[in-house]
């Protein structure tokens, strides 16, 4: 599988949302350079799954803009794929097809190319029943790729995996992120997994980013490695003090958490 182009940047400008009267995102202010990986971490509830459907295109935010610094990314959907937790593959039909789908005559072809890339080169025959879950998260990210996408969005992507299978997939995102030069946004409930994949943790609170911080440590990244718990104690240290709440809509913002909260123990990764 060839390079992609230049990774697309993506700027975001107070966007906000809100269901019925709870403000769910209030005012974010987000930029991604080109070809950076993002993780987006925070307490169930706090919007960050709504932000990735807001940057492609399934919700639409109520204020601000979604843009590549150039163009609105409304004009640019082609260049950009979202995967989700479950792979969303058709069981009627074969592997292959389920990556090639929407790709016309030369389809097989880019998708056995994207299979191979995966490591599911010899499984392009087989039925998705067949497969294990991290076989069919592989698929459907060979879906994602065949299309060469300029940013990839990943929505909690490994959430359902084993701890092994989980650590295999995202050596391979790196590889291929790596590899291809595509922007990749990620959101995800473990902190540990944002610090072993991303160049920046974006935590969001309260519907808005609460902490945006760089992970200065090179690939390949090994488990457990002091410089990633030490980034890892920083982003719980805040989660931790953050309540679980909705804000309605037109609320101030909460003030800023009281000093001296009782920190959780830092075996802690997942909030859930």
């Amino acid at each position: 599988m060839s390079a992609t182009d230049t990774g697309l940047p993506l700027r975001l400008r107070g966007i906000g949302k809100r269901y019925g009267d709870s403000a769910v995102l209030r005012g974010i202010d987000l930029d991604v350079a080109p070809g950076a990986c993002v993780a987006v971490v925070g307490r169930s509830g706090c919007g960050k799954s709504t932000l990735l459907r807001v940057i492609a295109g399934l919700e639409t935010a109520e204020t601000g803009t979604v843009d590549s610094g150039h163009a609105a990314l409304a004009a640019q959907r082609d260049a950009v794929r979202l995967m989700f937790q479950d792979a969303r593959l058709l069981p009627w039909k074969r592997v292959i097809d389920n990556v090639a789908l929407g790709l016309g005559r030369a389809g097989r072809a880019q998708a056995q190319v994207a299979l191979d890339a995966v490591g599911l080169g010899s499984r392009g025959g087989d039925w998705p029943a067949t497969l294990s879950g991290g076989q069919r998260q592989r698929v459907a990210l060979a879906r994602a790729l065949v299309h060469r996408p300029r940013l990839l969005l990943l929505d909690e992507p490994l959430g359902a995996l084993d701890a092994l299978t989980r650590i295999e997939m995202q050596q391979l995102i790196v590889q291929l992120w790596r590899q291809h030069g595509f922007t990749l946004v990620l959101v995800t409930h473990d902190v540990a997994e944002a610090s072993a994949l991303a160049d920046r943790i974006v935590l969001i609170e309260h519907g808005q980013v609460g902490l945006d911080l760089p992970v200065p440590v090179p690939h390949p990244r090994a488990p457990g490695a002091p410089a990633l718990a030490a980034i890892q104690a920083q982003v719980l240290a805040r989660l931790l003090r953050t309540p679980d709440v909705v804000v309605p809509a037109g609320a101030e913002t909460p003030a800023e958490e009281q000093e001296g909260a009782m920190p959780a123990p830092l075996s802690l990764r997942r909030i859930i």
